[in-house]
């Protein structure tokens, strides 16, 4: 009796230690953090990738995104009882322990992709102690985790070579593209990779990575997974280079989609057909006008209020490239003329038909003229403002109150930047540009 009591208490007494360890030693599951962002157009279309704080690419292993065809590939080869098992397979691992025991040497780790994911967030030695603090991992990932978000974060953090973590970094590193359509060859490449990394590096080790792709397609061709057909063709083929073409467009306007939430993936509201053709039209200009000249664009669709194209500039080869100038304040020349007519017909002090000079007027010490230097005389409201005649503009600013117009163009998101003195003159020349907007502003107006 007070056997089968100190049996009991013993056996509590482990499991109250383990649960306590537990709560005390979590895993690092933090250190899956800093992921990459790519950022797509409105159709999912690819128009820039950002790399981590630290300069790796390490994208998120979403399993919607990723090839199902690859998944499944990937689990008959490292872990066949991976939705079975709790962590570890000891099955698996008592083969490994044996085979390596008869070889005189470690041929095979038997480790699970849950115990892999743990040593991948926690990376240490490769030696027995190693390994029984990953199955203690797994089983805490397993509590914590369900199998596809264990999936998930293997597929974020698996090694492929240099600055390249997880299955889509290396697809659109070594392929161009993302992961989410893969050939024969491209799925044996990317199982066989991780194994040996930086030794089967397909851009320094080209003759290393092609003869492990070629050993998984005949292990896949073992599982049923892959045809006789597959394997002959898998083995015609030459293993990629490292192509480092992460999609790079937009440049500004990715970058402020990014900011404008958590670091992750995020669909904008940008076209990439009209931004390619907005880029090479700013650019085009750009050079036509000379060497220090820059072009922004900023195409907006108006019943939706959605960004469709911008570009900050011309070009970041150019000076001032790197800024994105519809964001720079600069004179916005004409274009507030037909706000100030149109809070003049708000208030009822004129209409189209309504007749105003056109004349040589002075407004205390301010004299504007017309860009053609001429006069028309008496005109409608409706033709000097098809004509951009300056004087009728002032004029009607006059009536309006600049200080008033001014306010109701901050009330609607543009507060102009008025520089100079606070007089009224310098208020009447907002009406020809004598303040500062910016591109976005005017587009919010």
């Amino acid at each position: 009796m007070l056997t089968a009591r100190r049996i009991f208490l013993g056996i509590f007494a482990l499991f109250l230690a383990v649960v306590i360890a537990d709560r005390l030693f979590p895993p690092p599951l933090e250190r899956a953090g800093g992921l990459s962002a790519l950022v797509t157009d409105r159709d999912g279309k690819p128009l820039r990738a950002f790399a981590t704080p630290d300069g790796r690419w390490r994208f998120a292993g979403d399993l919607d995104r990723i090839d199902p065809d690859f998944v499944d590939a990937l689990i008959r080869v490292e872990d066949k009882r991976f939705y079975q098992h709790r962590g570890t397979d000891w099955m698996g691992l008592s083969r490994a322990a044996i085979d390596s025991l008869f070889a005189g040497r470690i041929v095979s780790g038997g480790s699970t992709l849950t115990m892999q994911t743990a040593r991948m967030l926690e990376p240490r030695d490769r030696n027995i102690g190693s390994k029984l603090i990953e199955i203690a991992r797994a089983w805490q990932l397993e509590r914590r985790l369900t199998k596809d978000e264990i999936l998930s974060l293997y597929l974020s953090l698996t090694p492929y070579g240099g600055n390249l973590e997880g299955v889509r970094a290396a697809s659109w590193s070594y392929f161009g593209h993302e992961a989410d359509k893969l050939s024969k060859d491209e799925i044996a490449l990317l199982i066989a990779l991780p194994q040996s990394p930086e030794v089967r590096r397909p851009d320094r080790h080209p003759e290393t990575a092609e003869r492990a792709r070629n050993w998984v397609a005949e292990k896949l061709h073992r599982y049923d997974v892959f045809t006789p057909g597959d394997v002959e063709d898998v083995a015609t083929l030459s293993v990629p280079g490292r192509r480092r073409d992460f999609p790079d467009r937009a440049w500004h306007g990715t970058a402020k989609a990014l900011a404008e939430g958590p670091r992750e993936d995020v669909r904008s509201t940008l076209d990439a057909g009209l931004q390619a053709e907005v880029e090479r039209i700013a650019l085009t200009r750009a050079e036509a006008e000379g060497e220090d000249v820059q072009v922004s664009v900023l195409v907006v669709h108006v019943p939706t209020r959605a960004v469709r194209a911008i570009a900050g500039s011309a070009s970041r080869d150019r000076p001032g490239g790197w800024l994105d100038l519809t964001a720079q304040a600069r004179s916005p020349g004409s274009t507030l003329k037909p706000f100030i007519y149109a809070m003049a017909f708000d208030d009822g002090t004129a209409a189209p038909d309504t007749r105003v000079a056109d004349l040589p007027t002075r407004f205390a010490s301010y004299q504007p003229e017309n860009f053609d230097r001429m006069f028309r005389g008496d005109v409608r409201v409706s033709d000097a403002l098809q004509h951009s005649l300056n004087i009728p503009a002032v004029a009607m600013l006059d009536r309006v109150g600049p200080e008033r117009f001014a306010a109701q163009l901050a009330s609607a998101g543009a507060r102009p930047r008025i520089y100079g003195g606070a007089e009224h003159e310098a208020g009447l020349a907002i009406a020809l540009g004598g303040a500062g907007l910016t591109a976005r502003e005017l587009t919010v107006l």
